[in-house]
């Protein structure tokens, strides 16, 4: 492969690097890490094997990166919990389905684990092999996360449904409280007075 097609490949993964980096550094630290990503597999393109798997070869670049930068700080960045971009799909629509964000909300209160595993399987389309080369640890512990992270996953989004609908519930149940009053108070010859207006002196 020369540089052009290596680089038109690279060019085409950048929003997944971006998104894989939002899902194991910090904030401050999530650009600069997605961009030395780059810049070292640039500079090792020629140990690249065309055919192979280029996001993996990345994302194993990225991770070794991240752990580096560890070591110099003497501790590793947790993701930031106000990041919703850590599932590895490469989604530049503003308009985004209301389903898919909630999924990338629940993504944050899984274990970092489970979290990274599900989303090099299930959203970057890596195999278990390829996860676990990655991840550095044994394909059947990959498995395993990855299927705890499903039934996590699952739990998690039904708990916030359940939640919503009861918010929802009560919120419609508050108005339509308050739609009768009035109508009593309208029956009985009263008028609610306008939203910011003083009431009216009694005589």
């Amino acid at each position: 492969m020369d540089d052009r097609d290596f680089k038109a490949q690279l060019v085409k993964l950048i929003p997944h690097v971006r998104a894989f980096s939002y899902s194991v550094a910090s904030r401050n630290e999530s650009n600069d890490l997605a961009q030395e990503t780059l810049l070292r597999a640039w500079k090792a393109r020629a140990s690249y094997q065309p055919g192979t798997n280029l996001k993996a070869w990345l994302f194993t670049i990225l991770r070794n990166a991240h752990y580096s930068r560890g070591r110099r700080a003497w501790r590793t960045q947790p993701m930031d919990p106000e990041i919703a971009e850590n599932v590895l799909v490469a989604n530049d629509d503003p308009s985004a389905s209301e389903e898919l964000l909630d999924v990338r909300n629940a993504m944050q209160e899984l274990s970092f684990e489970h979290r990274q595993a599900l989303a090099l399987v299930a959203a970057a389309g890596l195999s278990y092999a390829e996860t676990a080369a990655i991840c550095d640890c044994a394909e059947g512990t990959v498995k395993s996360r990855v299927s705890r992270a499903r039934v996590e996953l699952a739990s998690i989004l039904e708990r916030r449904r359940q939640q919503q609908r009861m918010r929802t519930s009560v919120s419609a149940s508050q108005a339509f409280e308050s739609i009768l009053a009035e109508a009593e108070s309208m029956k009985r010859g009263e008028r609610a007075p306008a939203a910011g207006s003083a009431a009216a002196p009694k005589p």
